[in-house]
Protein backbone atom coordinates (compact mmCIF):
# COMPACT_ATOMS: atom_id res chain seq x y z
CA UNK A 1 0.00 0.00 0.00
CA UNK A 2 1.45 3.63 -0.78
CA UNK A 3 1.35 5.99 1.80
CA UNK A 4 2.67 8.85 -0.07
CA UNK A 5 0.26 11.83 -0.10
CA UNK A 6 -1.24 13.30 -3.47
CA UNK A 7 -1.06 16.81 -4.42
CA UNK A 8 -4.99 16.38 -4.53
CA UNK A 9 -6.16 14.57 -1.67
CA UNK A 10 -4.58 15.29 2.22
CA UNK A 11 -3.23 11.58 3.30
CA UNK A 12 -2.98 10.74 7.32
CA UNK A 13 0.38 10.01 7.99
CA UNK A 14 -0.40 6.84 10.44
CA UNK A 15 -2.44 5.48 8.10
CA UNK A 16 -1.77 6.39 4.38
CA UNK A 17 -5.41 7.07 3.82
CA UNK A 18 -7.26 10.20 2.75
CA UNK A 19 -8.00 12.17 6.56
CA UNK A 20 -11.72 12.50 5.88
CA UNK A 21 -13.36 10.06 3.96
CA UNK A 22 -17.17 9.39 3.29
CA UNK A 23 -18.74 5.91 1.95
CA UNK A 24 -21.84 6.33 0.20
CA UNK A 25 -24.37 4.24 -2.45
CA UNK A 26 -27.54 2.54 -2.14
CA UNK A 27 -29.08 0.72 0.54
CA UNK A 28 -27.60 -2.83 1.16
CA UNK A 29 -24.01 -2.09 -0.77
CA UNK A 30 -22.10 -2.55 2.54
CA UNK A 31 -21.58 1.27 3.16
CA UNK A 32 -21.85 1.08 7.38
CA UNK A 33 -19.86 -2.82 7.00
CA UNK A 34 -16.79 -1.07 5.16
CA UNK A 35 -16.63 2.01 7.06
CA UNK A 36 -16.92 0.14 10.19
CA UNK A 37 -13.80 -1.49 9.40
CA UNK A 38 -12.10 1.24 8.09
CA UNK A 39 -12.59 3.12 11.37
CA UNK A 40 -11.66 -0.39 13.27
CA UNK A 41 -8.48 -1.32 11.51
CA UNK A 42 -6.91 2.61 11.16
CA UNK A 43 -8.37 4.17 14.05
CA UNK A 44 -10.20 6.47 12.66
CA UNK A 45 -13.44 8.31 14.25
CA UNK A 46 -16.72 6.55 13.17
CA UNK A 47 -19.57 8.56 11.76
CA UNK A 48 -22.66 6.60 10.95
CA UNK A 49 -25.97 6.86 9.44
CA UNK A 50 -28.89 7.01 12.45
CA UNK A 51 -31.28 5.06 10.49
CA UNK A 52 -32.32 3.29 13.40
CA UNK A 53 -32.64 5.86 15.33
CA UNK A 54 -35.75 7.44 13.01
CA UNK A 55 -38.83 6.81 14.46
CA UNK A 56 -40.67 7.49 10.61
CA UNK A 57 -38.33 5.45 8.77
CA UNK A 58 -40.37 1.99 9.56
CA UNK A 59 -43.05 3.71 8.67
CA UNK A 60 -42.33 5.20 5.47
CA UNK A 61 -40.92 1.44 4.55
CA UNK A 62 -44.57 0.00 5.16
CA UNK A 63 -46.28 2.70 3.87
CA UNK A 64 -44.80 4.96 1.72
CA UNK A 65 -45.06 8.34 0.65
CA UNK A 66 -47.21 9.74 2.93
CA UNK A 67 -45.07 9.48 5.64
CA UNK A 68 -42.03 10.77 3.42
CA UNK A 69 -41.63 14.42 4.69
CA UNK A 70 -41.34 13.56 8.60
CA UNK A 71 -38.49 10.88 7.71
CA UNK A 72 -36.63 13.38 5.42
CA UNK A 73 -37.05 16.27 8.16
CA UNK A 74 -35.57 13.89 10.81
CA UNK A 75 -32.23 13.09 8.40
CA UNK A 76 -32.07 16.69 8.11
CA UNK A 77 -32.13 17.68 11.60
CA UNK A 78 -30.35 14.96 12.41
CA UNK A 79 -27.84 16.29 9.79
CA UNK A 80 -27.23 19.40 11.16
CA UNK A 81 -26.13 18.42 14.35
CA UNK A 82 -23.52 15.83 12.35
CA UNK A 83 -22.64 18.94 10.53
CA UNK A 84 -21.60 20.72 13.89
CA UNK A 85 -19.56 17.67 15.48
CA UNK A 86 -17.70 17.40 12.52
CA UNK A 87 -17.05 21.37 12.29
CA UNK A 88 -16.07 21.68 16.01
CA UNK A 89 -14.39 18.30 17.07
CA UNK A 90 -13.11 16.19 14.50
CA UNK A 91 -12.43 18.93 11.76
CA UNK A 92 -8.41 18.52 10.62
CA UNK A 93 -7.78 15.32 12.15
CA UNK A 94 -9.56 11.79 10.42
CA UNK A 95 -13.01 10.48 10.43
CA UNK A 96 -15.09 7.83 8.70
CA UNK A 97 -18.69 8.15 7.48
CA UNK A 98 -21.03 5.81 5.99
CA UNK A 99 -22.91 8.95 4.11
CA UNK A 100 -22.33 12.18 2.55
CA UNK A 101 -24.23 15.24 3.86
CA UNK A 102 -25.34 16.64 0.92
CA UNK A 103 -26.89 13.36 -0.64
CA UNK A 104 -30.22 14.11 1.87
CA UNK A 105 -30.90 16.27 -1.02
CA UNK A 106 -31.19 13.22 -3.64
CA UNK A 107 -33.80 11.03 -1.24
CA UNK A 108 -36.16 14.61 -0.91
CA UNK A 109 -36.50 15.01 -4.65
CA UNK A 110 -37.08 10.83 -4.89
CA UNK A 111 -40.11 10.82 -2.10
CA UNK A 112 -41.33 14.33 -1.56
CA UNK A 113 -44.07 15.55 -3.21
CA UNK A 114 -43.60 19.77 -5.09
CA UNK A 115 -45.00 20.71 -1.84
CA UNK A 116 -43.06 18.85 0.78
CA UNK A 117 -40.03 19.24 -1.37
CA UNK A 118 -40.61 23.08 -1.18
CA UNK A 119 -40.88 23.10 2.49
CA UNK A 120 -38.22 20.73 2.83
CA UNK A 121 -35.57 23.10 1.03
CA UNK A 122 -37.03 26.14 2.62
CA UNK A 123 -36.43 24.60 6.48
CA UNK A 124 -32.68 23.30 4.48
CA UNK A 125 -32.06 26.69 3.95
CA UNK A 126 -32.82 28.07 7.14
CA UNK A 127 -30.30 26.00 8.79
CA UNK A 128 -27.66 27.67 6.66
CA UNK A 129 -25.58 24.31 6.07
CA UNK A 130 -21.88 23.92 5.02
CA UNK A 131 -20.26 20.65 5.48
CA UNK A 132 -17.06 20.17 5.19
CA UNK A 133 -15.87 18.35 2.19
CA UNK A 134 -14.67 15.06 2.32
CA UNK A 135 -11.04 14.00 1.45
CA UNK A 136 -12.20 11.09 -0.68
CA UNK A 137 -15.87 9.60 -1.34
CA UNK A 138 -15.67 5.97 -2.09
CA UNK A 139 -19.20 5.49 -4.30
CA UNK A 140 -20.28 1.69 -3.72
CA UNK A 141 -22.16 0.15 -6.72
CA UNK A 142 -24.17 -3.26 -7.08
CA UNK A 143 -27.49 -4.38 -8.94
CA UNK A 144 -30.39 -4.48 -7.60
CA UNK A 145 -30.64 -8.61 -7.64
CA UNK A 146 -27.53 -8.06 -5.34
CA UNK A 147 -28.86 -5.18 -3.18
CA UNK A 148 -32.43 -7.07 -2.51
CA UNK A 149 -30.39 -10.36 -1.30
CA UNK A 150 -28.25 -8.32 0.95
CA UNK A 151 -31.08 -6.79 2.22
CA UNK A 152 -32.66 -9.77 2.83
CA UNK A 153 -30.06 -11.40 4.00
CA UNK A 154 -28.97 -9.00 6.94
CA UNK A 155 -32.53 -9.64 8.46
CA UNK A 156 -33.24 -5.15 9.38
CA UNK A 157 -36.94 -4.91 9.97
CA UNK A 158 -38.27 -2.27 8.50
CA UNK A 159 -35.94 -2.64 5.05
CA UNK A 160 -37.52 -6.03 4.41
CA UNK A 161 -40.58 -3.97 2.63
CA UNK A 162 -38.12 -2.02 0.44
CA UNK A 163 -39.09 -3.25 -3.17
CA UNK A 164 -36.99 -3.84 -6.41
CA UNK A 165 -38.77 -0.62 -7.90
CA UNK A 166 -37.80 2.23 -4.94
CA UNK A 167 -34.00 0.48 -5.20
CA UNK A 168 -34.22 0.68 -9.12
CA UNK A 169 -35.28 4.30 -8.14
CA UNK A 170 -32.36 5.02 -6.09
CA UNK A 171 -30.13 3.63 -8.06
CA UNK A 172 -30.34 5.89 -10.64
CA UNK A 173 -30.84 8.51 -8.49
CA UNK A 174 -27.29 7.84 -7.02
CA UNK A 175 -26.16 7.30 -10.62
CA UNK A 176 -27.34 10.69 -11.56
CA UNK A 177 -26.06 12.15 -8.39
CA UNK A 178 -22.11 11.19 -8.72
CA UNK A 179 -22.45 11.84 -12.80
CA UNK A 180 -21.93 15.49 -11.98
CA UNK A 181 -20.27 15.31 -8.14
CA UNK A 182 -17.50 17.81 -8.27
CA UNK A 183 -16.82 18.62 -4.33
CA UNK A 184 -14.46 15.78 -3.87
CA UNK A 185 -12.13 13.23 -5.46
CA UNK A 186 -14.59 10.00 -6.13
CA UNK A 187 -13.73 6.79 -5.91
CA UNK A 188 -16.11 4.34 -8.04
CA UNK A 189 -16.33 0.72 -6.68
CA UNK A 190 -18.01 -2.22 -8.32
CA UNK A 191 -18.99 -3.77 -5.25
CA UNK A 192 -21.58 -6.50 -6.52
CA UNK A 193 -18.98 -9.16 -5.77
CA UNK A 194 -16.94 -7.59 -2.95
CA UNK A 195 -16.83 -8.51 0.81
CA UNK A 196 -15.77 -6.17 3.17
CA UNK A 197 -15.05 -8.89 5.55
CA UNK A 198 -12.88 -10.68 3.20
CA UNK A 199 -9.31 -9.51 4.35
CA UNK A 200 -8.40 -9.72 0.40
CA UNK A 201 -10.64 -7.76 -0.62
CA UNK A 202 -10.38 -5.15 2.04
CA UNK A 203 -6.86 -5.13 1.54
CA UNK A 204 -7.56 -4.52 -2.33
CA UNK A 205 -9.78 -1.62 -2.11
CA UNK A 206 -7.97 -0.11 1.01
CA UNK A 207 -4.88 -0.45 -1.84
CA UNK A 208 -6.94 1.67 -4.42
CA UNK A 209 -7.79 4.35 -1.66
CA UNK A 210 -4.15 4.75 -0.57
CA UNK A 211 -3.07 5.26 -4.29
CA UNK A 212 -5.96 7.45 -5.01
CA UNK A 213 -4.83 10.44 -7.63
CA UNK A 214 -7.01 13.15 -9.68
CA UNK A 215 -10.87 13.77 -9.08
CA UNK A 216 -12.11 10.35 -10.20
CA UNK A 217 -11.38 6.44 -10.55
CA UNK A 218 -13.02 3.29 -10.93
CA UNK A 219 -12.46 0.31 -8.92
CA UNK A 220 -13.56 -2.73 -10.52
CA UNK A 221 -12.32 -5.59 -8.75
CA UNK A 222 -12.20 -9.29 -9.98
CA UNK A 223 -12.78 -11.56 -7.06
CA UNK A 224 -11.32 -14.18 -8.52
CA UNK A 225 -8.19 -12.51 -9.31
CA UNK A 226 -7.55 -10.79 -5.73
Amino acid sequence: MSAQPTDSIPVDPASGLPGYIAIEGPIGVGKTTLAKRLAESFAYPLLLEPSTENPFLDRFYREGRRHALPTQLFFLLHRAQQIAQVRDDLLGSVLVADFLIEKDRLFAELNLDENELELYDRIQDSLDLKPPSPDLVVYLQAPVSVLLRRIRQRGIGFEQQMDANYLTALCVAYTEFFHYYDQAPLLIVNAANVDFGNDQHFDSLVERMADMEGTRQYFNPDPTLL
